[in-house]
């Protein structure tokens, strides 16, 4: 059996290490938080509060995503619904490894 798939694409989460939008994915900020379309999946995410806005596009500038989550206003005892949304998104290829 071979495989197709490249080492970042399939990349598990981890909230350990650096995470960041994928370059083909373009955020649109709405008064509920934000929508997210992949023009390469043409997938489509919504986003449903500006707090996981504010640490989708502060990831790429902290060195994991336990620090961005911090730098957002989320302490480490809140984080556990955001690294599960951030999950999703790294499952929907909406988020890449640093």
């Amino acid at each position: 059996m071979t495989s197709t798939s490249t080492g970042a694409e399939d990349a598990v989460f981890d909230p350990e290490r650096g995470w960041r939008l994928h370059h083909q994915v373009a955020v649109r900020p709405e008064p509920f938080g934000a929508l997210l379309y992949h023009f390469g999946t043409r997938k489509l995410s919504f986003l449903k509060n500006r707090t996981i806005v504010d640490v989708v596009n502060v990831l790429s500038e902290h060195p994991d995503v336990r620090s961005a989550c911090r730098a957002a206003g989320v302490d480490d005892a809140q984080q556990a619904p955001y690294l599960h949304a951030l999950g999703v998104l790294a499952q929907s290829k909406m988020l890449v490894p640093q």
